[in-house]
């Protein structure tokens, strides 16, 4: 077991060696604040503080695992090795940077805190983050500094335990419109229709046409194919559907409609399914809580997966809700626009509420691609990105994450990369 010694043991001290010890290398390890249990022990160990202990290995702190609340925090970027790192430390320490104070910067989402320009849908967008503004998004530098602090750990300590292995792939599966032109009503039929004549659609026409007389599929239903690939592939998928109430932003078909209610159950018999949370339900507890109720009461069981509408993801209150409604998971950790690490890492982790210094029991899942931010690349840039993006988080064992719109699978010429991709680069972990 790693002991690891510390002069006073905090909710961010515990939050963050769990994160890289625990979670991410797996390692058995504990904290002590007494230094006659440290200097007793005869297995691997370190000190974590503003001062070394004797000649032990050692980690010199920057103070903010010591500290509460938010403020302004000077952060000099600095070159190391193939990485970057922040939070420089001394010549007595270990490592040339306190890697665990800056993990917790980056997972405790503590820059969001701080005052910062929203974009027009009220997210934090991506180029107000540091590592945006640093050109580290693209690595999952929490997860990167967990395995250099291993590296020269293992040099101190031969009968240091290897670190755990597997790496996966995890496809997020957004459903804001199960259907493109069925279930829609007599009146969106219409309109519809209305549209697609006004402005000269002719394709869209016949296709809606087909579909309404059954005599094709819908383009939106794609979930046979989804989860046959799934099924020939291995990788794991979840599926979450918007059963919101019709707004602007919000146009799928009601919740009531029995074909809604049996795709939903269908999807639910053979992979994990949940709420895709809607654009009213992120401003509104209440809205949320009667989204939950309705995903319930189709699934028959509590609600564990979610993720939101557009991205959004205000920190700390739409977490703040979901812990409070007892939601196990969220899925939004990341940029929609940009490929990379909001959080710097690719293992997920809880919410970390920096106002009750608390964490919760809300695990954040992190993505680092969406069809979204795939879609700003030239079509024969995509699979490449990816494929690099897999190779990046496979060297520390980490999780893949996508996210991708059932919208995005329909057979159609532009769509082919889109099903290539999730077909066989998205499918196999090797």
């Amino acid at each position: 077991m790693l002991l690891i010694y510390v002069p006073k043991i905090t909710q961010r001290v515990t939050f963050t060696f769990k994160h890289i010890c625990g979670k991410i290398l797996g390692l058995e390890f504990s904290c002590t604040d007494t230094i006659e249990a440290f200097v007793a022990h005869s297995g691997p160990k370190m000190a974590y503080g503003p001062q070394a202990t004797g000649s032990a290995f050692y980690v010199k702190s920057q103070g903010l695992l010591f500290d509460q609340g938010v403020a302004d925090v000077e952060i000099a970027v600095k070159p190391w090795g193939d990485t970057v790192g922040f939070f420089a430390t001394s010549e007595a320490s270990n490592l040339p940077f306190d890697v665990f104070a800056a993990s917790f910067y980056l997972l405790s989402r503590y820059e969001e805190y701080l005052p910062h320009v929203k974009d027009e849908m009220g997210r934090y967008p991506a180029s107000e983050s540091l590592a945006y503004k640093e050109q580290f998004l693209s690595q999952p530098v929490v997860d990167i500094w967990a395995y250099k602090f291993y590296d020269a750990l293992k040099a101190n300590f031969d009968s240091l335990p290897q670190p755990r292995e597997g790496f996966s792939i995890h496809n997020v599966i957004e459903v804001s419109e199960a259907y493109r032109y069925k279930n829609k009503g007599f009146l969106r039929s219409i309109a519809g229709f209305g549209s697609d004549i006004g402005r000269f659609r002719i394709k869209s026409i016949a296709q809606r046409t087909r579909v309404m007389l059954s005599l094709t599929r819908d383009p939106f239903d794609i979930f046979d194919w989804l989860i046959k690939t799934a099924q020939k592939g291995g990788a794991a998928f979840t599926v979450l559907f918007q059963i919101g109430d019709y707004s602007k932003y919000d146009y799928n078909i009601s919740q009531h409609k029995k074909q809604h209610i049996s795709l939903i159950k269908s999807v639910a018999d053979y992979t994990k399914v949940g709420l895709r949370i809607s654009h009213m339900a992120t401003g509104d507890l209440t809205v949320l809580a009667t989204e939950k109720k309705r995903i319930e009461n189709i699934i028959h069981r509590p609600l564990a997966h979610t993720v939101n509408a557009s991205g959004i993801l205000r920190i700390p209150e739409l977490p703040r809700a979901l812990v409070d409604l007892e939601v196990a998971q969220n899925l939004s950790m990341g940029y929609p626009e940009k490929l990379g690490f909001r959080a710097g890492t690719c293992t997920p982790f809880y919410f970390y509420d920096l106002d009750f210094e608390s964490q919760s029991p809300l695990l954040l899942v992190p993505f680092a691609a969406s069809s979204e931010a795939l879609s700003t690349y030239p079509e024969d840039e995509r699979i490449a990105k990816v494929e690099t993006l897999k190779e990046t988080v496979s060297r520390v064992n980490g999780q893949l994450v996508t996210v991708f719109s059932n919208s995005d699978f329909s057979a159609t010429l532009p769509n082919r990369i889109w099903r290539k991709l999730y077909s066989e680069t998205l499918q196999y972990e090797s």
